[in-house]
């Protein structure tokens, strides 16, 4: 196999040709607005290293600055010397803009030829981490790491067979070097996409803290900040072999198969993936030829693993990390960035390498980019929305607010966000606000209908009153009657008390009142995981017990509305959890005189007056349409007007970036749902 060698020369063997080529080097100096005629930080960086012709650096802001030849940046990448040796160092923040659909900020090369795993390719280097992220939540895998050497696939998912790690733990000496294979995962959905992580110096990945600020104990062979470390990476007949070293440390030599898969079945699952991914949902196979035939490529630099994502939106990547609003200067002078110092590095291009330019094309820009809700639910034109503000949307295809319904990406997955504060403009009916979608379509009971959704709580008001049963909840998913009192057979709840982890889902029946006084209206609540609704504090700030089998924000759970021939069949499911089913009638009443009335209602709606009771044919011929989103059940009205409904919660006057700031909203992610017509049930 033909290969060209792309090496370190002497730094002193540079300096004399420097001199010889100083009028060129000038004249093109000029050209380049980033590189100083005199470098204030020492030789230019491809006098240290000089392959930068065969790489695009992607910088700490998310711009791809190109090939680094001639190229310096103040910020995130330059040359600096140290004991007479020459050193390039790359540098990144905790928060920034990132390249492609990452959540976390790099200074980093990429190599512009890719080559498949049957081509023969090298890389190697010597580095030494300078600095990782002194903050963040020590129970997220990923806080206070780096990745310094990588191999991307640039076709199909994109994904990593090779990312090498150092991570230090604040107020440690000694850090863990390890290498993660990440699965080239089978069929179209990459969610469940996992690393398996090899220690080399130290821990593996999955050495994490019983807490956000407790510490495994340090590692005995570990390698400290400012300790040069080497690793060589060598690819031959789809064979990946590593090999790594360093002074005072027995050197390490490791395998990998990259086109025979070892993880095609969930029984070859290794422990720590079952123990780190799989809770959070990434519990997917690989393909059985793992990376053959995809287009590989090296990346090197610093590519930070901290970040300021909340630890509930992904427990393994999003790191709770400080980020001074994405400052700078700020993440910089408070130890908030990651720093990489190269000494050396080469790579070995094989004649058989190919333009990787279609990945750069895919990438840059990318998190720039706007991806509507409706390209990740495409049932948008079903639906019209009103949101928090009282904006009512008819047209949902490509739409987005910034404020109230928008797309994320967790790091493995697309999501829609439906977030409204405690206060701002309701819809006439109703004392809460609402980012929610309202069915275009109305159907009968006895024509039915049927929605599905996968979702997540993120945050429910952390202000409210305790004995106020709608407070701390926010409700997920509806069947809004459109006749008559316009009532509820269907309220889908999630509702957590502040200071405890776990929260309650459970739904609620409300009923549709006989006769034309609506307002002894009252719901009949039944749990799901945790409490019913009727679960309150004795007094404003008492909270009743954490519910054992509750769900915690962040946590995904997924719920099926069925309604079929009259009948409303409910089935709610979530890893870790008992999968329930429920059927309730609705058309035919089972509360239609006072001595109906359940003891929970008794408890909580009469004393308040609301006692009425139902039609016995309930909802029978009314026309009902589904609801799905964030309608917050928390509320600023005084309690005394409503010991059910008025939650007494910290609104700001109704200033909604107040509220987001202090935690008085909510805020629920949708990654999947699907509406269209009842179907028979199992």
């Amino acid at each position: 196999m033909n290969y060209k060698t792309i090496t370190l020369l002497p730094a002193r063997a540079l300096y004399i040709l420097s001199l010889i080529f100083l009028f060129y080097s000038c004249s093109e100096n000029k050209k380049n607005s980033n590189l100083n005629e005199k470098s204030a930080f020492g030789v230019p960086a491809n006098d240290v290293i000089p392959f930068f012709q065969h790489w695009n650096l992607i910088l700490g802001d998310g711009s791809n600055a190109g090939q680094a030849t001639n190229f310096e940046n103040k910020d995130f990448f330059y040359a600096t010397k140290e004991n007479k040796i020459d050193w390039v160092v790359f540098k990144t923040p905790n928060a920034g803009n990132t390249h492609g659909t990452s959540n976390n900020t790099r200074t980093e090369l990429a190599q512009l030829k890719k080559w498949s795993p049957m081509t023969d390719a090298k890389m190697n280097a010597t580095l030494k981490v300078m600095n990782v992220s002194t903050t963040g939540d020590a129970r997220v895998a990923a806080t206070y790491s780096v990745v310094v050497g990588q191999i991307h696939s640039a076709d199909g998912h994109e994904n990593e067979p090779l990312k090498i790690y150092y991570k230090k733990f604040p107020g440690h000496t000694k850090g863990s070097v390890f290498w993660n294979y990440e699965i080239n995962t089978a069929g179209d959905d990459n969610s469940g996409r996992w690393d398996y992580s090899t220690p080399i110096w130290g821990y593996d990945f999955s050495v994490v803290g019983t807490d956000k600020n407790t510490y495994p104990a340090e590692p005995e062979d570990g390698i400290a900040l400012g300790e040069a470390f080497s690793y060589e990476v060598e690819i031959k007949e789809g064979i990946m072999s590593l090999k790594f070293n360093s002074e005072g440390h027995e050197t390490k030599t490791f395998t990998k198969n990259l086109i025979v898969s070892e993880y095609t079945n969930r029984s070859d699952m290794p422990e720590q993936v079952e123990r780190l991914f799989v809770p959070i949902g990434q519990d997917g196979v690989e393909q059985k030829n793992g990376y053959t035939g995809q287009g590989l490529f090296f990346k090197l630099g610093c590519y930070n693993q901290t970040n300021g994502k909340d630890p509930k939106i992904n427990k393994v990547w999003c790191s709770g990390a400080e980020t001074h609003g994405g400052d700078l200067q700020k993440q910089y002078a408070d130890g908030n960035y990651t720093e990489v110092w190269f000494k050396s590095a080469n790579i070995e291009i094989s004649e058989d390498a190919y333009s990787n330019a279609g990945y750069f094309a895919a990438n840059d820009g990318l998190s720039k980019k706007t991806v509507y809700p409706s390209e990740v639910i495409p049932f948008m034109d079903k639906f019209k929305m009103l949101m928090g503000d009282g904006t009512n949307v008819e047209n949902l295809v490509d739409f987005e607010h910034k404020d109230f319904f928008y797309s994320v990406i967790d790091g493995t997955r697309r999501w829609v966000v439906y977030k409204t504060p405690n206060s701002g403009v309701t819809s006439k009916n109703s004392s809460n606000t609402r980012t929610e979608l309202h069915e275009k379509r109305e159907w009968t009971p006895e024509q039915g209908g049927k929605l599905t959704g996968t979702c997540k709580v993120m945050q429910v008001s952390v202000s409210g009153d305790a004995r106020v049963a709608a407070s701390y909840a926010t409700v997920v998913g509806q069947i809004h009657s459109g006749e008559g009192h316009e009532n509820e057979p269907l309220k889908i709840f999630y509702k957590k008390f502040p200071g405890q982890t776990k929260g309650s889902v459970f739904w609620n029946y409300e009923i549709n009142t006989q006769g034309d006084d609506n307002s002894g209206r009252w719901d009949y609540s039944t749990a799901i995981w945790g409490h019913d609704m009727s679960v309150v504090g004795k007094s404003k700030n008492d909270f009743p017990a954490e519910p054992k089998d509750g769900i915690e924000l962040g946590e995904e759970f997924s719920y099926e509305v069925n309604v079929y021939k009259g009948v409303m069949y409910l089935t709610f499911s979530s890893e870790g959890h008992e999968t329930k089913t429920f059927t309730k009638n609705l058309i035919q009443s089972e509360y239609v005189n006072k001595s109906d009335l359940p003891e929970q209602v008794k408890k909580l709606f009469v004393p308040i007056g609301q006692d009425g009771t139902e039609r016995a044919i309930a909802y029978s011929e009314e026309l009902n349409y589904f609801k799905q989103g964030a309608y917050n059940q928390t509320n600023g009205k005084s309690p005394e007007n409503n010991m059910v409904w008025c939650a007494g919660a910290e609104t700001f006057g109704g200033d909604i970036a107040k509220q987001y700031e202090n935690g008085c909203y909510t805020e629920v992610w949708f990654r999947e749902a699907t509406v269209g017509a009842g179907t028979a049930p199992n």
